[in-house]
């Protein structure tokens, strides 16, 4: 029976330019920083407060996983804003939204009260989207 879940992996068009988009401007703590390549390193994130969840932020490189046709065209895909990571959730929505465009995040949608609650939508440095939620 799974018990829970530990991990989740976000691809990243530049890791080292994801270690500061999620610590440095959305405040995440490094949980796991170690080299495994040359070209690439096992680099969790998490969310203070939130113990016991990692997020991988996972560079797009050819080798055990990708050819160098998928590690490109997954790069494309990033870029282009096709996947929708996560859902991070604040108690006050609109002071976290301030404070993250004061940093440099970029929104593509204000908070907006939806039915579930009130949601903004981001973009991480690599083209991922996030919704930024304050939940009913």
């Amino acid at each position: 029976m799974i018990t829970q879940m530990t991990h989740v992996n976000i691809y990243v068009l530049n890791q080292e330019s994801a270690f500061e988009f999620y610590t440095k401007k959305l405040g995440l703590k490094v949980i796991t920083d170690v080299p495994m390549s040359k070209d690439a390193r096992w680099l969790t994130v998490g969310i203070p407060g939130q113990p016991g969840f990692e997020i991988t932020l996972t560079p797009i490189t050819v080798g055990m996983f990708f050819s160098k046709e998928t590690a490109d065209s997954l790069r494309e895909l990033v870029k282009k804003g096709t996947f929708g990571v996560g859902v991070f959730t604040s108690q006050d929505i609109y002071a976290t939204y301030e404070e993250l465009k004061a940093k440099g995040v970029e929104f593509t949608k204000a908070p907006t009260k939806e039915f579930y609650g009130t949601e903004a939508l981001f973009k991480d440095d690599s083209g991922n989207w996030f919704s930024l939620a304050q939940l009913i």
